[in-house]
């Protein structure tokens, strides 16, 4: 009775007019950006970041949540109609999603993508309803040692699924955590690693960090690399499936649906490795797999539930134990926090509607998407033949508005650039920056929690070790990491991964 009693609160704190508005805008913000390749809803999330200080938690975190999985329908429609996916786990939806719509059945693709999608987000979301409590109540039960030990699995399973070379997001989540150490030392109140400079005694501003990263560099990135647009065509119509369609698609959907609700958990980029792991699966599931790459309706049906699904169940390590479970779940925990949240487990219990009202949110934000986006497939089509270079000076004004406002400190704007230039350099190093957020972000909690377990042990490092859920999940990290070192696991990464390189 209690979950139902909890739903209730959750669906009447969604459905008020101002979190239905700001759920609105997200999933339409979420849609443009997953239409427009290049941009991205980590980066816009950082952009956006700035704005949530004038507006209340719940709203500012619902309308964030919708440009997440918002982005995941809108990046369908690039990959299916200009084979440019606008986000990376829609790569796998281009391969199919294209053929169909060479074949003249983009309609048909774009609507199987956009139903498997709401399906998929709607059970989810359940899921995330159903095992969200029990998991807040276990974790209510960690001390130190055991927040310690989940952190590291953590960052260590961000380094498995990173794209690249392991030792280079090694490298990342290290540069990241010691980026997070820099400030006033929480026990001693000794500066470092300041340089000597002021504003940076408490520490890196965490807006100015991520615009940097993600925005300005994936900027500089798409203005060196702009390719060219051609619509496949200017009107798209036949968006109703036939009936054998849908007995095509049925199958696929479950399959990806369950398969993206556990891989969508993990850290560091469940989302896209459900989304490639849904295409494995269906290929070899299918009685005619030759028909994969020439227009399969399972190679659209089955990621896209996949990648949907892995975007809402990412939410559950977020809101049961504050651990980000990619890029953009960190800048959900930069945004709690600035709110004054503390994320974790306390949040289910101090803030029943902020918890409650956010799950309720997804259902209601992924029904939207399914009744506005095919209508407006036309005005997406459009917006596709807006030139770059026109939309970047936009981005970079906003960009600037926003982290200058947080503070109205010019050196904001500095640290921004700074952090753009460094973004930009670490892109062309091939070293991917989601690893760095998530040290960044995890790096003063993981401090924090290394040192309380110390004092309360008396400097005692066997801690870690002798309880149990602690050595369990140290284990599960030294077992992660020898894995992804052996050399057929490296090969099976690379060729899982080389569509987004």
């Amino acid at each position: 009775m209690d979950l139902f009693d909890n739903l209730a609160l959750g669906f009447s704190t969604a459905t008020s007019l101002w979190n239905l508005l700001f759920c609105l805008v997200g999933v339409l913000l979420g849609t443009l950006i997953g239409v427009l390749p290049g941009i991205g809803a980590t980066a816009t999330i950082a952009m956006l970041l700035p704005i949530t200080f004038q507006l209340e938690p719940v709203s500012a975190l619902i309308m964030l949540a919708g440009i997440y999985y918002g982005a995941q329908y809108g990046g369908s429609t690039t990959a299916i109609l200009i084979n440019m996916p606008g986000e990376s786990s829609s790569a796998v939806t281009a391969i199919d999603g294209y053929q169909m719509a060479r074949n003249g059945r983009a309609g048909v693709a774009l609507a199987i993508a956009a139903l498997g999608s709401f399906f998929a987000g709607t059970v989810s979301t359940f899921l995330v309803a159903i095992f969200a409590p029990p998991l807040t109540v276990i974790a209510l039960k960690f001390g130190a040692a055991e927040y310690f030990s989940l952190m590291v699995v953590g960052l260590v399973s961000s380094i498995a699924l990173a794209h690249g070379s392991v030792l280079k997001a090694l490298a990342m989540v290290v540069l990241g955590l010691l980026l997070g150490l820099v400030g006033t030392d929480i026990y001693t109140g000794t500066p470092r690693f300041t340089l000597g400079i002021r504003e940076y005694a408490d520490g890196l501003n965490f807006v100015a960090v991520a615009v940097g990263v993600f925005g300005i560099a994936e900027i500089l990135r798409n203005l060196e690399n702009e390719r060219e647009r051609s619509v496949l065509m200017a009107k798209v119509s036949g968006l109703i499936p036939t009936r054998d369609d849908f007995k095509q698609m049925v199958a696929p959907v479950l399959r990806g649906t369950v398969l993206g609700s556990a891989l969508g958990i993990l850290p560091g980029g469940g989302a896209i490795l459900a989304a490639f792991a849904s295409y494995t699966v269906e290929k070899r599931a299918s009685k005619k797999p030759e028909e994969f790459g020439h227009g399969a309706i399972a190679g659209v049906a089955g990621p896209e539930s996949a990648n949907n699904a892995g975007a809402q169940t990412s939410f559950i390590p977020l809101l049961t134990l504050g651990i980000p479970a990619n890029p953009v779940m960190a800048l959900m925990i930069g945004a709690m926090i600035i709110q004054g949240i503390v994320p974790g487990p306390n949040v289910a219990t101090e803030q029943p509607a902020l918890f409650w009202g956010i799950i309720a949110s997804m259902w209601i934000g992924n029904l939207m998407l399914v009744v506005l986006n095919l209508p407006l497939i036309g005005l997406w089509v459009k917006l596709l033949t807006i030139p770059y270079y026109v939309l970047f000076p936009i981005i970079m004004a906003f960009c600037s508005i926003g982290v200058y406002s947080v503070n109205t400190n010019v050196f904001d704007l500095y640290s921004v650039a700074f952090f753009g230039f460094i973004g930009y350099v670490l892109v062309k190093l091939r070293c991917e920056p989601a690893p760095l957020l998530l040290g960044f972000v995890l790096g003063p909690l993981l401090e924090e929690n290394l040192r309380r377990a110390m004092i309360l042990s008396r400097g005692d490092p066997t801690t870690f070790f002798t309880r149990p859920i602690s050595a369990t999940l140290l284990l599960i990290s030294l077992a992660v990491l020898v894995i992804v070192f052996l050399p057929s696991i490296s090969k099976k990464r690379e060729e899982v991964f080389q569509e987004e390189i």
